[in-house]
């Protein structure tokens, strides 16, 4: 029978269990929300970013309801799309710091972890900057929100995960580069424009007075592209992050 005084060490004694796939994810993206919920400087960036380009936008194309419902999908994709770029920057180069990326990259968790993990923070960003920046873009453009939130939530659920899996993998070749934000957008952008159209579009159609059921062609080929992106980052972010 073991003592109350020997149980601290037999219990310090005893070897802990690494955790499982999911919780290693789920504490890389904690540790990212963390610091996000400390500074608040990716979201309020990203969001001031976001709202200004939505702003200029209102200013230089507005010209009545018919011309808002064919300029604020664009307005809105492409302001998610700068910011998700700025925010995923600022990710990164914060894993540069004082040798953070090589601390996570000793940690005994697997590299797909990681990735998920990274994806899954970023994810939270880019949600938070839609939705800051849908609610300032459909008041510059009078667009019905009660009418067409629903198609719009679908949209950012679909479109987010394949941005944040993609953004992911390429942030990781290139966050060792010195040009890596000018490397980033010239990269990504080109391979964001499939779920990017899709999304502009759609909700296109949905101002225009589509129902969600008539837009399923949209949602399925934003699907696709997140399907790619998540397998393939979780198939090469080991080689990618150690080359």
């Amino acid at each position: 029978m073991i003592s109350e005084s020997t149980a601290p060490t037999v219990r310090a004694s005893l070897p802990r269990r690494r955790p499982g796939w999911a919780r290693q994810a789920a504490l890389v993206a904690r540790k990212d929300l963390a610091i996000e919920l400390a500074t608040g400087e990716i979201v309020t960036t990203s969001g001031f970013f976001a709202v200004l380009v939505a702003v200029i936008a209102s200013l230089a194309f507005y010209a009545g309801q018919d011309a808002a419902e064919r300029v604020a999908p664009g307005v809105i994709w492409v302001s998610v799309a700068f910011a998700s770029v700025l925010a995923l920057s600022r990710t990164w180069q914060r894993e540069r710091e004082d040798g953070a990326l090589s601390g996570l990259l000793v940690l005994p968790i697997a590299r797909s972890a990681l990735f998920a993990g990274k994806a899954l923070g970023l994810c939270a960003f880019v949600i938070a900057v839609e939705v800051i920046i849908i609610p300032v873009a459909a008041l510059l453009f009078a667009v019905d929100l009660v009418k067409t939130g629903p198609g719009l939530a679908l949209f950012c659920l679909a479109a987010t995960p394949g941005i944040a899996a993609s953004g992911t993998l390429f942030g990781a070749m290139t966050v060792r580069t010195r040009a890596r934000d000018l490397v980033l957008a010239s990269v990504l952008f080109p391979l964001l424009a499939p779920t990017l159209l899709a999304a502009v579009a759609g909700t296109r159609e949905l101002f225009g007075g589509a129902s969600i059921g008539e837009l399923t062609d949209y949602v399925a080929l934003m699907g696709v592209f997140d399907v790619v992106f998540l397998a393939g980052g979780l198939g090469l972010f080991d080689l990618i992050i150690e080359g």
